[in-house]
């Protein structure tokens, strides 16, 4: 055991120089670290060529102590045991958890595992008095068997003696002089880890050469080898976890982040993971675009994101990848730095952005041992799980928690937790908490299985499937509230059926139909004894665009459009851009396509990124507005998606409602781009099933060949031809100023209301993000609010609210105000 008074004294630099010139005299060296610590163990791994281990206590209990040190000192694939074991302790040798009597200190450790100590002392600012301070550790307790000492950072060969002569208890081992071109350089939270300095084997070179010239080694050798048996059993992954009963296929991979921004994760965690059936591949946030193939769960570990913020930032493809993998429930672990790249951003820095809170460096260092229990349900145990666990980091976090928190620290929330996401500051130690682990690879082998199921990973940048999104994650409870698993074909009129509630929740203009639509309605049932034919009501359609005839398609409905489109070719890459409406994911599943999910990010208000998606997508549908974001996105960003041999489809069922349908791709052939309307929502004829479809003709001849014969009713056909006119497009016009006003007043309202809402809101409609649980509040005071679960990269703590008339959006807000109290 490497130990010493204080921190500062050396010991990292005197027990990695050890390791390493204990290894290039031919032994095999293992090395460990007292505490929590993540740095230290980085330069152990690099001068020993194992992965270096830590010992805590607290983190795994007293009894798994030994057990954990005979296992990392043990054989490793294809290596021989280790010959000698070096500890590095922490802090000064007595120095443990506050108000514990030394709990997890150095000597603590040195008493569990029966380790002989060295001390590392700094005797630049002292001579004989080092004597004196050596003393007193020997002396302090008797349980702690201090052999020697090696003494740092001497001013000379004369100082050195001076204190030698003083030191009466242990043998001097050895004696280190000043020179700082053999200490790690430091940072804001400690060393900078190994694997970020590029001169790091160099420089270990030069130490392990130096630490040889000065330190006996023979007699550390002497010293390690008075040790005392154990007499404990080396811990073992397999005993603490299984695999399931059956696996069918490959074994599931767990995509775990790697390289200079993430340099942490304790060695058990991946030995816990595989002997529960996994694989674990590193990936590079900083360098890799997508994500390991196979990837059905991901763990992202410690580390210093906040240092390279700019470069993960750049690395857009695989934020992208994250981002849909993650939304589509793919399990995901982040600690600490896992953490901050998922927020939305660091220091401003683009990040993630799947947890909903922002990342900023601070001045003051939060650090220490921390018990925490689940308040809900959750990827990683039940509610009432209880872990211990450590917390270091100058960085804090807005809002510290989401509604449903990844732990509870006392009475502080803390974290984002989830059926498949589990995030926070806290660093657990799987080995003293084994079912996390089991927890968690139980959930990737779901994963895996429904994967399977639907043919399809998340190597690509941006990938997820039908199969996963409607049946993969469990349910969640939370408050008593069962939250369930999105389900695609969930729709707003749900919320209000049978139901005696305002209806917030469906996109229908609330008003009453012009007179002169409900007239050619009524007229349509005059016709009903011959069959129906659409060939008029295009023609009113293709006039209403500046279109010709044969670049409209009548059909019933929108629904009718996205089968048409899902059946047309057989499409190899399908994408859907989420979050919006999720019937053409349903038809495209129901035709027998897997769909890729391109979700876009909130930090950006769901702006549309025409390089977010990926270059083979042979199909791409997107909405303007989209639904439920409310987000209208420039046509030429609509146009910049479109290349040969690709077709967009664009959703316009919203477009009425933006005065001057600004934006619109209807009135003008593009090339590669098909747009998709409905009567539905403005004129508030959801019953009639009227929509249209408008594109360049070999495409709408090649929809039309596929289309059932008379599809489109006779009543549907009247109310094409009757929107077609002048007299609707004013009414049109008058329609959508008046949704703007009022929509006005809506957003008006959250906003003194401190309730947040995607920005500028184009259709007759508003996402807003009032928190969980309030949705059922207000159905119990009256209002039925569309929920937003359902919908791919959102979930229970958005709403959708309709625009209504500024008396009844009142209402709401008075409702809102009263659950705010």
């Amino acid at each position: 055991m490497i130990a010493a008074p204080a921190s500062g004294h050396g010991k990292t630099t005197v027990a990695t120089g050890l390791m390493a010139a204990l290894a290039r005299t031919g032994l095999e060296v293992s090395g460990h670290k007292v505490g929590p610590d993540y740095i230290d163990p980085g330069y152990h791994a690099l001068a020993t060529g194992r992965p270096g281990r830590n010992l805590d206590p607290y983190l795994v209990g007293e009894d798994r102590v030994a057990p954990l040190l005979l296992h990392g000192a043990g054989p490793l694939d294809g290596r021989r045991a280790a010959d000698v074991a070096v500890i590095e302790g922490v802090m000064g040798l007595y120095d443990g958890q506050l108000e514990t009597d030394g709990f997890s200190s150095t000597a603590h450790v040195a008493a569990l595992t029966r380790t002989p100590v060295v001390l590392v002392v700094d005797v630049s600012h002292a001579s004989r008095t080092i004597g004196a301070v050596v003393h007193g550790l020997v002396s302090y307790d008797p349980r702690v068997e201090v052999a020697g000492v090696i003494l740092n950072k001497a001013g000379s060969a004369r100082h050195a003696d001076e204190v030698r002569r003083a030191i009466r208890d242990v043998p001097v081992l050895g004696v280190l002089h000043r020179d700082a071109g053999i200490e790690a350089p430091s940072r804001h939270l400690g060393l900078v880890p190994a694997a970020e300095r590029s001169e790091a084997a160099h420089s270990l070179d030069v130490l392990a050469e130096r630490i040889a010239t000065a330190v006996d080694l023979d007699a550390v050798l002497r010293i390690a080898r008075s040790a005392d048996p154990l007499g404990a059993e080396p811990w073992r992954a397999s005993d603490h976890v299984a695999p399931p009963a059956t696996v069918d296929g490959a074994r599931p991979v767990v995509a775990m982040a790697g390289g200079r921004a993430f340099t942490f994760r304790y060695a058990e965690t991946e030995e816990l993971l595989r002997a529960a059936g996994c694989d674990v591949v590193t990936f590079d946030p900083l360098e890799d675009a997508a994500l390991p193939d196979r990837t059905a769960g991901i763990y992202l570990g410690g580390g210093f994101p906040e240092v390279h913020a700019a470069d993960l930032a750049a690395n857009q493809p695989l934020r992208a990848a994250l981002a849909a993998a993650v939304a589509d429930g793919v399990p995901t672990v982040a600690e600490c730095a896992g953490l901050l790249y998922l927020c939305r951003a660091v220091d401003s820095a683009p990040m993630v952005g799947v947890v909903d809170a922002d990342a900023v460096m601070t001045p003051r260092l939060t650090l220490g041992y921390r018990r925490a229990v689940a308040p809900y349900d959750s990827l990683l145990g039940p509610a009432g799980t209880t872990v211990t666990a450590h917390e270091f980091h100058r960085t804090t976090v807005e809002p510290h928690a989401g509604a449903l928190a990844a732990w509870r620290v006392g009475d502080r929330a803390v974290g984002f937790a989830g059926p498949a996401l589990h995030a926070s500051y806290l660093h657990t130690h799987w080995a003293g908490h084994p079912a996390l682990a089991q927890a968690f690879a139980d959930a990737v082998h779901g994963r895996a299985s429904t994967a399977r199921t639907s043919s399809r990973s998340v190597g690509a940048p941006v990938v997820t499937g039908i199969a996963a999104a409607t049946t993969g994650a469990p349910m969640l409870e939370a408050n008593g509230d069962r939250v369930p698993t999105p389900d695609l074909r969930h729709h707003g009129d749900v919320e209000v059926r049978d139901a005696d509630l305002v209806d917030l929740a469906v996109n229908v203009w609330d008003g009453p139909r012009p007179p002169w639509l409900d007239d050619a309605l009524r007229s349509s049932l005059d016709d009903l004894h011959h069959y129906p034919e659409a060939r008029t009501a295009e023609a009113a359609l293709a006039a209403r665009h500046g279109r010709t005839p044969e670049e409209v398609l009548a059909t019933a409905g929108a629904a009718e459009a996205f089968g048409l489109v899902a059946r047309l070719r057989p499409w190899r890459r399908p994408v859907v851009v989420h979050p919006q409406f999720t019937e053409p994911d349903v038809a495209l599943a129901e035709a027998g396509r897997t769909v890729t999910h391109v979700v876009l990010d909130a930090t950006g208000g769901y702006s549309l990124d025409p390089a977010r998606v990926p270059g083979d997508a042979d199909l791409v549908v997107v909405g303007n507005p989209t639904n439920p974001t409310s987000r209208l996105h420039p046509a030429d960003t609509v146009r910049a998606v479109a290349r040969p041999g690709r077709l967009v489809v664009v959703d316009e069922a919203f477009m009425d409602f933006v005065p001057g349908e600004t934006a619109s791709l209807a009135t003008a052939r593009t090339a590669g781009v098909l747009v998709i309307r409905s009567l539905t929502k403005l004129w508030s004829i959801p019953g009639v099933r009227a929509g249209y479809v408008l594109g360049e003709p070999d495409v709408i001849a090649a929809l039309r060949a596929a289309q059932a014969p008379w599809s489109v009713s006779t009543t549907a056909g009247a109310a094409m031809r009757a929107c077609a006119t002048d007299d609707a497009a004013a009414e049109a016009g008058r329609r959508a100023a008046t949704t703007a006003a009022y929509r006005q007043v809506l957003t008006d309202g959250l906003d003194a209301l401190s309730i947040p809402y995607v920005a500028d809101p184009a259709g007759p409609f508003v996402l807003a993000r009032p928190g969980a649980g309030v949705r059922e509040q207000l159905r119990e005071a009256g209002f039925a609010l569309r929920r937003c679960d359902t919908f791919p990269g959102l979930d229970a703590t958005w709403v959708r609210i309709a625009v209504r008339p500024p008396d009844v959006t009142a209402r709401l807000l008075d409702t809102l105000h009263e659950i705010a109290r």
